[in-house]
């Protein structure tokens, strides 16, 4: 009697929505929070739809709503959103190796790596028999699924359920702060973490809370680039 094979296609659809589960709850709560803002600007249900699934920034989309709201002009949009996103261009660059061969699959990676997204693909590793190239796609498309389905129900509750959305916008601080968490207690070498950590801390009392994003950002760079050669040669040390 012949056993039933499981398909190799559905068995990487399995281990990235796994992989994806912590991301999951964060995204949907703060999708909710975003597309509750965005209705109480005035912007309904296909704009939260818009935005989540063609701009798919979410800190930057939280601060949209506040450029929509205000009327701002579109050299002040890209101005604060080049500031907003200005980390992506420095932790991206650990994810030339692994994007580089990645064929169809390479746009959308490109456009779907949030910092969740990151934390999830940054060590580098598919598991065992998946194309890895696949299991990141879809890690990615699961990761911007959970945030559309936030940012549309959360316009929908919005119109429903009308209330205070003082503080809401701080969902993006604790989610930043859960995703640390994770790393620090899922990896042994914690350098990364103390340099993102201290870095940000020296240079947000340097040059305070509006200009330190830019400046930390050149300084973990900076400090990671000359850590390298002993990170690679812990993480192989780790990896045998």
């Amino acid at each position: 009697m012949q056993t039933e094979q499981k398909s190799p296609g559905r068995g990487v659809i399995r281990q990235a929505f796994v992989t994806s589960i912590p991301v999951m709850a964060g995204y949907i709560v703060l999708g909710i929070g975003f597309g509750i803002l965005l209705h109480g600007a005035g912007y309904g249900p296909l704009w939260s739809l818009a935005m989540s699934a063609l701009i798919y920034a979410g800190s930057m989309q939280y601060v949209g709503v506040s450029l929509l709201a205000g009327g701002a002009s579109v050299v002040t949009a890209i101005l604060t959103t080049i500031m907003v996103n200005a980390r992506h261009l420095f932790y991206s660059i650990s994810m030339i190796d692994q994007y580089q061969d990645a064929g169809k699959y390479k746009p959308y990676l490109i456009f779907a790596l949030t910092d969740e997204t990151y934390s999830l693909l940054c060590d580098g590793h598919a598991p065992e028999g998946a194309d890895p190239h696949l299991y990141r796609f879809l890690v990615s498309l699961f990761d911007q699924c959970y945030w559309v389905t936030g940012s549309v129900l959360g316009s929908v509750l919005g119109a429903a359920l009308p209330f205070s959305t003082a503080g809401v916008e701080f969902s993006m601080t604790a989610l930043f702060v859960a995703s640390f968490t994770q790393q620090w207690l899922t990896t042994r070498d914690h350098i990364p973490a103390l340099t993102g950590l201290l870095g940000s801390l020296a240079c947000l009392l340097l040059f305070g809370p509006e200009r330190f994003l830019i400046p930390s950002m050149l300084v973990i760079t900076a400090v990671l680039t000359l850590l390298r050669p002993r990170l690679s040669a812990g993480k192989g040390a780790a990896d045998k």
